[in-house]
């Protein structure tokens, strides 16, 4: 059931939010949506300095952040400690050090932090430095997230970013001197035109710079995207569904070799210790607040999207009302499909409990097929299963 702005979203929010379960973990996502420049495969809601004009600013999204955050606190009860804190984008970074200081303290106005609490931020490798980095650990951040995609000039260039080869590396390595020992690297793989020798360049490089942490995700062409259109006028070729599946062995084998262990189908970590909480928050269905324009929240059942373009963001709240776009109270079917849909993917497995007598069947036979295996609570996806993770999870709810 959508809910739009001119029906009860508010009253069902905050029905949502009153009576919360402290003993779920809580965490907050602040989207941040500026880019210096639009990247030709990103549909991300994001904007540069030129489609925003003067409608709206830095400034003005801080201020209307602040007035989300204390909407939030307000309307939560019991308050909750923040488990994890999330800061993505766009490109966060592009704020500079005092600008997500000044984010997290406005968090910090707001809520109360866990004392072992997760706090990362999403960087451009081009727009950090040294300088940067130690600020944001001098602040409280404890984890940095670098968008690295390739190692390979001409891959960047397809995918229009403008950082240079290195700079990621070098970024990662200015990251861990300046105390940050949780570290990731965003790669993407398939881009027409990358080899495996690309790849392979590209996780030398990766393995060099010493992180704890890589998130690797096949490229999507997504609608509407400059690459999308590329590839309809046939300036070059859409992926390759064989192709992604040799890309990500390459990627399974070389991170594993080197001691990351993939913990969902897209995410290896050296550790326990070294994996995204507040990803794995979002795996297992716990409770976040998405704070910013086009954030995404889940409390209690019920799950909401802001309205989207910031200046419209901003006058929401400045005119005192939640900038609600839709919501959505899910249903205990909605809750038991996304449950099946996103545990399955993680190394944890899908709960036995979780499953009704049939899916169960379903599950068994994906066992003799080799896709699945069994731990006493749980059935896992195979090393052959990761490489069909959808469909794995379609045949255990319908067969």
């Amino acid at each position: 059931m959508n809910v739009d702005l001119q029906a009860p979203a508010p009253e069902l929010i905050a029905g949502a939010c009153g009576g919360v379960d402290p003993e779920v973990p809580f965490g907050l996502y602040l989207h941040v949506p500026f880019c210096a420049t639009r990247c030709g495969y990103c549909d991300f809601n994001t904007y540069t300095a030129g489609e925003l004009g003067s409608s709206s600013s830095p400034e003005s999204w801080h201020r209307a952040v602040a007035a989300e955050l204390e909407s939030a606190a307000r309307m939560l009860t019991p308050s909750r400690p923040v488990s994890t804190v999330f800061v993505g984008g766009g490109t966060p970074s592009l704020l500079g050090g005092d600008g997500l200081t000044r984010l997290l303290d406005a968090v910090r106005a707001n809520f109360d932090l866990a004392d072992d609490a997760e706090v990362t931020t999403e960087s451009n490798p081009e727009s950090t430095s040294p300088e940067f980095f130690a600020q944001l650990r001098a602040a409280g951040f404890t984890r940095i997230s670098l968008g690295m995609q390739s190692a390979a000039q001409h891959v960047l260039r397809v995918l229009d970013r403008t950082h240079t080869p290195g700079r990621a590396v070098a970024a990662a390595r200015e990251a861990r001197a300046a105390g940050f020992d949780h570290v990731n690297l965003d790669l993407i793989y398939g881009t027409p035109g990358e080899t495996d020798d690309d790849l392979h360049a590209t996780l030398d490089a990766v393995l060099a710079a010493g992180v704890d942490h890589v998130s690797a995700y096949a490229l999507i062409v997504e609608d509407g995207t400059a690459l999308a259109r590329r590839i309809r006028r046939g300036e070059m070729p859409a992926p390759d569904d064989d192709v992604l599946a040799d890309r990500y062995q390459i990627l399974d084998s070389r991170l594993g070799g080197d001691g990351l262990g993939w913990y969902e189908v897209s995410n290896w970590a050296r550790d326990d210790a070294s994996q995204c909480r507040h990803n794995i928050a979002y795996w297992h269905s716990h409770d976040w607040w998405g704070i910013g324009p086009g954030a995404h929240s889940h409390v209690g059942g019920v799950r909401w999207l802001n309205a989207k373009h910031p200046a419209r963001y901003a006058q929401s709240l400045a005119e005192g009302a939640l900038p609600i776009a839709s919501s959505e109270q899910l249903t205990d079917a909605d809750r038991h499909l996304e449950a099946v849909m996103l545990t399955t993917r993680c190394r944890s497995g899908l709960p036995r409990d979780l499953l009704d007598d049939a899916e169960r069947a379903n599950a068994e036979q994906l066992c003799t097929d080799g896709l699945l295996t069994q731990t006493p609570s749980a059935y896992v996806l195979t090393d052959a299963g990761r490489l069909l993770a959808d469909g794995v999870i379609r045949r255990v709810l319908w067969g």
